[in-house]
């Protein structure tokens, strides 16, 4: 099951979380989350740490809202969701794997996280935004409004997950723009 739902993610999460209407379930989460703080904060260089706590917190608000267990932060697969985004910004593409063909599944598989697991699940979920729609709620919106997208955030077997972002966009998306992209990967291990 995991490496489908890995493919399926990889084939899915080309989509770019471009600005979109946001499902009444979905916005209404992001609203109802008080907890959640710097939601609307756009990414810097300085702030990637909260920019990461206010996306997996407006996630695991959406996960709860659809009566599903939150995700528990994991560093190893934030450092895979971080070094996939700057990779990106770097060298100016926009994609679930690198110019070089490794995947995010073959990369979590050879880390700690997987390693030695009997069972590897993982997915990921792309997006980047210009303006206010670089935000965390940004971001979340329109995963939430891409199906591919919502399927991945709403897989109950997830159990971990990292987020990471860039603070800056692939000069091939942003068109004079300056925003953010971002990366989740989601993993299940036993």
């Amino acid at each position: 099951m995991g490496r489908n739902l890995s493919a399926l993610a990889a084939a899915l999460s080309m989509l770019a979380a471009l600005p979109m209407p946001a499902g009444a379930q979905a916005t209404s989460a992001i609203r109802r989350s008080p907890s959640c703080g710097d939601v609307n904060l756009r990414p810097t260089s300085a702030n990637p740490a909260r920019i990461d706590a206010a996306t997996l917190c407006l996630i695991d608000r959406i996960r709860a809202a659809h009566h599903l267990r939150p995700l528990r932060a994991n560093h190893e697969l934030q450092t895979v969701a971080t070094t996939l985004v700057g990779g990106m910004v770097r060298r100016n593409y926009y994609s679930d794997n690198s110019p070089s063909g490794q995947s995010p599944g073959s990369l979590i598989a050879t880390i700690p996280y997987g390693a030695h697991a009997a069972s590897l699940s993982t997915a990921q979920d792309l997006g980047w935004g210009t303006l206010s729609d670089a935000t965390p709620a940004g971001i979340v919106r329109a995963w939430m409004s891409s199906p591919p997208h919502r399927e991945i955030i709403l897989t109950a077997a997830f159990r971990d997950a990292g987020v990471g972002v860039a603070p800056a966009v692939p000069s091939v998306l942003r068109r004079g723009q300056h925003g953010a992209t971002y990366a989740v990967e989601f993993g299940r291990r036993s």
